[in-house]
C-alpha cells in the first residue's frame, strides 16, 4: 500500500462566463499502482471497497490493509482500447444475497466487441465471485474498442439500468432493433418490466428505456427527483448530462452540439436540435470527456448539498455542478493541478468523495473540503 499523502489544493477553473471559481479541497491518496481502474463500490459495515481494473481484475481495498490480490471467479474480459472490466455495483438487497453486478466487454470470433452485464455472489471472505450469470449481451457486437459505455445503477424500485454506447456506429443509436446507443432497464432477475416503453412494440428490443445515446459512461439516481440521470461523451464537443425519461429519443446522431472529429458536421446530424428529440439538460461545446458521476446529498460537507460531480478524462478534472431540481450549473473544476484522467467518482458512507484516476499508475483518492 502506498503511503497516504495529504495535500491541500486550490482548484481554479475558467468557466464559460469568464469567472474564476475556486474551491479549496483536501486530497488524500489512499492507493496508487492501480492498472487503469474503472469503478468502485463500497461494501457495507466498513468492509472496504471493491475496485475494477480495466485489464480484468476485481480487487478489494481496505483501510490499513491496502489492496488485495485479484478476486477469483470474475469472467474473462476483452481488454482492448476502451474495453475490459468496467463497472461494479452492489445489488440493493446485497445484505441478503451478496449479489454483485459487473459490466464488461467480450468479442466475437471476428474481433468485434460489445458490452455484457451480469451478476455473481461475493463469498463471505470477499475473495471470490461465485456462480456468475450473464444477464444481457449488447447486440449486435459492432465495436473495435470504442464507444462501449457502460455503467450500472439501481432505482428506488430495485430495477437495474445499464448504459450501452453506440460502438462508434452512430446510426444504430436510432435503431430500436439494436442495443447500441441505448439505456436499458431490467428486473434484477434479468426479465423485462412490463411497463418498459417498448416491451410490447414489434421490431424493438423490449429492454430499451431510452435511445439516441452516444457513449454514456455515467449513471446515477438523482436524490431530488428520483430520476435516473446519465452523462455521455459527445464527438468533438457536445458532451451531455440528461435525466432519463421513459421511451425518449436523446438525439444522437440526429441532434448534437458537437462536430465530427474531422471538424466537419456529424454525418446525419440536423444540427443542435432535431424534431422528436430531447435537448440535453446541460451540455459543453468543448468536450471535457465525461465519465462516472455522483450526486451529493451528504451532511459532512453542507456546501456540497444538491451537487453533481462528474469525472473528466480529457480535461483531467472533477467537474462540480449544482443541481436544483432539473436546473444544472457548472461551479468549478477540481483536481486539474493533479494532472490525471478522472474515471470514476462515488460518495462514500462517510460523506467524502472517492475518485479513481484512469492511468497505468492509477490512484484512489479521498476528497473533502478544507
Amino acid at each position: 500500500m502506498s503511503r497516504p499523502l495529504q495535500t491541500c489544493l486550490l482548484s481554479l477553473s475558467l468557466l464559460a462566463t469568464g469567472a474564476v471559481v475556486a474551491e479549496e479541497v483536501s486530497v488524500t491518496e489512499l492507493q496508487k499502482g492501480l492498472r487503469h481502474p474503472w469503478s468502485l463500490a463500497f461494501l457495507p459495515d466498513n468492509q472496504g471497497m471493491l475496485i475494477t481494473e480495466r485489464e480484468g481484475q476485481l480487487r478489494l481495498w481496505q483501510q490499513g490493509k491496502g489492496l488485495s490480490d485479484p478476486l477469483s471467479g470474475v469472467p474473462k474480459v476483452w481488454a482492448e482500447r476502451q474495453g475490459g472490466l468496467l463497472d461494479v455495483a452492489l445489488a440493493p438487497d446485497f445484505a441478503q444475497n451478496r449479489r454483485l453486478w459487473l459490466s464488461y466487454t467480450e468479442a466475437d470470433s471476428d474481433g468485434r466487441a460489445g458490452a455484457v452485464i451480469g451478476y455473481g455472489t461475493l463469498n463471505k471472505s470477499n475473495t471470490a465471485l461465485e456462480n456468475f450469470r450473464v444477464i444481457l449481451r449488447q447486440q449486435p457486437k459492432l465495436s473495435g474498442g470504442a464507444n462501449l459505455g457502460t455503467r450500472l445503477a439501481f432505482d428506488d424500485r430495485g430495477y437495474v439500468y445499464a448504459s450501452f454506447g453506440d460502438n462508434f456506429q452512430a446510426a444504430t443509436a436510432q435503431d430500436l432493433k439494436t442495443l447500441t446507443g441505448k439505456i436499458v432497464r431490467l428486473k434484477t432477475d434479468g426479465s423485462v418490466p412490463e411497463d418498459n416503453p417498448f416491451a410490447h412494440t414489434k421490431d424493438a428490443r423490449p429492454e430499451i428505456w431510452t435511445y439516441g445515446m452516444r457513449n454514456p459512461q455515467g449513471l446515477a439516481l438523482n436524490p431530488q427527483t428520483r430520476e435516473m440521470w446519465e452523462s455521455e461523451h459527445g464527438p468533438r464537443g457536445g458532451d451531455e448530462i440528461n435525466p432519463l425519461r421513459k421511451g425518449q429519443n436523446y438525439g444522437w446522431p440526429l441532434a448534437t452540439w458537437g462536430v465530427d472529429y474531422s471538424g466537419d458536421k456529424v454525418p446525419g446530424s440536423q444540427g443542435g436540435e432535431a424534431p422528436g428529440t430531447l435537448q440535453p439538460q446541460f451540455y459543453w461545446k468543448v468536450s471535457p470527456a465525461l465519465s462516472g458521476m455522483a450526486f451529493y446529498q451528504g451532511d459532512r460537507f453542507p456546501q456540497w448539498k444538491n451537487s453533481l460531480f462528474v469525472g473528466a478524462l480529457k480535461d483531467k478534472s472533477l467537474i462540480h455542478l449544482s443541481v436544483n431540481e432539473n436546473k444544472v450549473e457548472e461551479k468549478s473544476r477540481m483536481l486539474k493541478n493533479f494532472g490525471e484522467r478522472i474515471r470514476d467518482v462515488r460518495v462514500g458512507p462517510d460523506g467524502y468523495l472517492y475518485v479513481l484516476t484512469d492511468e497505468t499508475d492509477g490512484k484512489l483518492l479521498k476528497i473533502g473540503l478544507q
